[in-house]
């Protein structure tokens, strides 16, 4: 919730002397090092004239600051504490082959870890381990580095091996995105408290976005790969900051409006249903026949189904908002899991604009 911010004087005192009663309610952005922090992050305390007061995370991510790898000020506060030390875990050394054994020397039950991991993240704490070495080894790639230094930044001694689960996340090999001068999309990874998502995007709009761990993902970006021939990279453009910006918003229960531009991969009907599914409002939820009603095509519940089910851009596309004829939760290609938490999450919009 917002509030109205002090002077620097009582904000740089409440922060640092009294964090526990500003939890929730404050945030530093370090000027000097560019780093967004919440009150008790364990690094240095800043020079006072270094500091930049907001009321909120997303006001301090508008303004250019980026998340602090030790206090995690986006992540949210009551998150599950054998999570959070996990993910520290594979933060401090993220191209670590992690196993069993290695969470079983952390004196945690591996068990436990796969359960507490599914929960928060709708995936195994090996598995999301592996997704950010993959990540890694992404990110080397979209410096302009060979496949070979991508390979070895994301930990893996076989290159087969790479080239292999690269292309079962990704749908492509690494060569395939790897730099090039003339690509017209550029795909990168933009982190949220569901899971880490991959977005494609050209300096105009949005073309995807999608939860990593969607088995439609590696379908949808070779079809963008074949669709402009080949002409797509790592990287990042506006659009995708955009969306990041507003998907940390839309999380955090501070905004559901989304104002990122999209580019549709449709039929003029499948477009039609993206558009209806974006004018349902946040907190609200539709069947797919009140959906079809809505388009004037009664008679169209299963076309409906087909298209809610083609979108490629999660959440700024809000299929999660369509529902069962009996108000049951339906397949969502990002996990049961996940449209439940986005639907209980939108509710507070809801009760908002009551």
């Amino acid at each position: 919730m917002m509030f109205d911010l002090p002077d620097p004087a009582t904000c740089y005192a409440s922060f640092f002397d009294s964090p526990d009663m500003m939890r929730g309610r404050l945030w530093v952005g370090v000027t000097s090092t560019g780093i967004l922090c919440r009150p008790g992050c364990p690094a240095r305390r800043p020079k006072p004239e270094n500091c930049a007061w907001f009321a909120s995370v997303p006001a301090a991510l508008d303004a250019g600051f980026r998340p602090c790898k030790r206090c995690r000020p986006t992540e949210p506060a009551g998150a599950d504490p054998l999570v959070a030390r996990l993910s520290r875990a594979l933060e401090d050394d993220p191209a670590r082959r992690w196993s069993e054994g290695d969470v079983s020397a952390m004196g945690i039950d591996p068990s436990t870890a796969r359960r507490a991991f599914r929960r928060a993240l709708g995936i195994t704490f090996l598995d999301y381990a592996r997704l950010r070495r993959l990540q890694a080894g992404a990110r080397e790639l979209s410096r302009g580095s060979r496949v070979i230094d991508a390979q070895l930044e994301a930990g893996f001694d076989s290159g087969s091996g790479f080239r292999a689960a690269f292309a079962r996340l990704l749908g492509l090999p690494p060569e395939a995105l790897a730099t090039r001068a003339d690509a017209l999309l550029q795909a990168d990874w933009i982190d949220t408290e569901l899971g880490p998502m991959i977005a494609v995007a050209d300096d105009h709009g949005l073309h995807l976005l999608e939860f990593a761990d969607r088995p439609a993902l590696p379908r949808e970006l070779a079809r963008l790969h074949k669709a402009v021939k080949g002409r797509m990279t790592f990287g990042r453009t506006a659009p995708m900051d955009q969306a990041a910006r507003e998907l940390a918003r839309y999380l955090a229960g501070d905004d559901a409006t989304f104002s990122t531009p999209l580019t549709y991969h449709g039929t003029p009907f499948t477009c039609a249903v993206w558009d209806a599914l974006r004018q349902i409002p946040a907190g609200e939820t539709l069947s797919y026949s009140a959906l079809a009603a809505r388009l004037g095509r009664p008679e169209a519940t299963r076309a409906v189904a087909r298209a809610n089910g083609a979108n490629q851009i999660a959440v700024l596309i809000p299929c999660h908002r369509v529902v069962g004829a009996d108000g049951s939760l339906t397949g969502y290609g990002g996990g049961l899991w996940r449209k439940d938490r986005l639907i209980e999450l939108e509710r507070s919009y809801g009760r908002a604009t009551a």
